[in-house]
């Protein structure tokens, strides 16, 4: 599984990191949740709250993304945005 994950204020794409698990590593939601601690730490956020808005959103679409009010701490974004990508 590779997640990309995006910091967004406005239009502008702050940063973007990408992470990566294997496949054959515990269950998807296993691996999805590994990813997005990673990618957050690549980032250097905290891992945000993740809402019924945000699964429905990723099983529709496999993407989702995360407003400032989702974080227990002031940011410096608007937005949050993580995808799953093909592996390459």
């Amino acid at each position: 599984m590779v997640l990309v994950g995006k910091l967004i204020k406005g239009t502008t794409t702050l940063d973007e990191k990408i992470a990566e698990v294997e496949d054959d590593k515990g269950t998807y939601q296993d691996r999805l949740e590994q990813c997005l601690v990673e990618v957050c730490r690549l980032l250097g956020i905290e891992v945000p709250i993740w809402l019924s808005k945000n699964t429905r959103e990723y099983v529709s679409f496999r993407r989702t993304s995360f407003n400032a009010d989702q974080f227990y701490h002031a940011v410096m974004f608007d937005r949050f945005e993580i995808k799953v990508e093909a592996p390459k």
